[in-house]
């Protein structure tokens, strides 16, 4: 039988505990009988009102956790499903290659943040930090006042994980989505729609979440041209962006197509020009995805600042 789990990351004082009381609060574990493993003990404790169907066993060492380990956990406490207050300092690679067993179904990743301690977390355990966000399937960002909102907005986080919920939790107890998605952050009424260097990230983003405001539009932006032999006359057009380190760098790019592009050493500079139409690519697995016509192409020097980050 599959047992499904589900798994709260991030750093301590980070809101996990908080997040996991209020989910049993509403009745998540009522009437499934529940593990809850505990990696990491914070400030805050569950509430002992809310385990009457939650099994509570404390793992203290990462190395304990292991596929023998949960497998006796099963055995004695049968659960129906599993939550995980996972340590921030445990690395969830190792959770999912090493310790998870094969009935174990991974359903969702939630990060808690502190939203205060967010900067000093990504500059000095960046790899760590970095795999919460980008795993993650709902990110929550706690205690967040006006001046954190903005930061974290300025940080794009989309272009690290496209597919999570985001939401700032703020310190008045309301929340908000990390991100207007009705509102475009480019001037679409523009002849050609600019995209200054630093923002090349935040375009890439709105232009593969949603294509549809940019059908027919003409675009202009500085790019690496990227020759790929999977996809003959065509090319891929786009930046190089490093996420927490130079080993998470990753290449943002989409689908180019268009004449004078042989002239061009791969991962060579190039001011384009060119009009977005929305078209089935195997580049986007068989999906539609954004398609640039390319109608101008000049060589150009690499920006100030090559490589993004978020």
């Amino acid at each position: 039988m599959d047992i499904p789990v589900y798994l709260f990351a991030g750093f301590l004082d980070g809101g996990k505990t908080t997040f996991i009381n209020g989910i049993l609060r509403d009745g998540f574990a009522l009437e499934t009988p529940t593990l809850l493993l505990c990696c990491e003990e914070g400030a805050e404790e569950y509430d002992p009102s809310l385990l009457r169907n939650v099994t509570v066993v404390t793992v203290e060492e990462e190395a304990e956790l292991t596929q023998d380990f949960l497998k006796r956990c099963e055995k004695k406490y049968r659960p129906r499903q599993v939550l995980v207050e996972f340590n921030g300092m445990w690395s969830l690679g190792r959770l999912y290659q090493e310790a998870l067993p094969n009935n174990w179904v991974l359903y969702q990743i939630m990060t808690m943040v502190e939203a205060a301690t967010f900067d000093v977390y990504a500059k000095n355990l960046g790899q760590l930090m970095m795999e919460k966000i980008t795993n993650a399937d709902l990110i929550v960002f706690n205690r967040c006042d006006e001046s954190l909102r903005a930061s974290l907005r300025q940080r794009n986080l989309r272009m690290v994980n496209r597919r999570a919920s985001i939401y700032l939790e703020n310190t008045d107890g309301t929340d908000e989505e990390y991100a207007d998605d009705s509102v475009c952050p480019f001037d679409l009424s523009q002849d050609i729609i600019e995209i200054p260097d630093d923002d090349f990230g935040v375009w890439y983003v709105d232009v593969m979440e949603h294509p549809e405001r940019y059908e027919g539009k003409a675009v202009r932006a500085k790019t690496v041209v990227c020759h790929l032999p999977q996809y003959p006359g065509e090319v891929i057009l786009g930046r190089f962006a490093m996420t927490c380190c130079e080993a998470d760098i990753t290449f943002l790019g989409l689908v180019a197509r268009g004449v004078g592009f042989d002239a061009f050493e791969n991962r060579s500079w190039a001011d384009v020009t060119g009009v977005v139409h929305l078209k089935r690519h195997k580049a986007y697995q068989g999906e539609d995805g954004p398609v640039l016509t390319v109608t101008a192409l000049s060589p150009a020097g690499k920006p100030e600042q090559e490589v993004l980050t978020f």
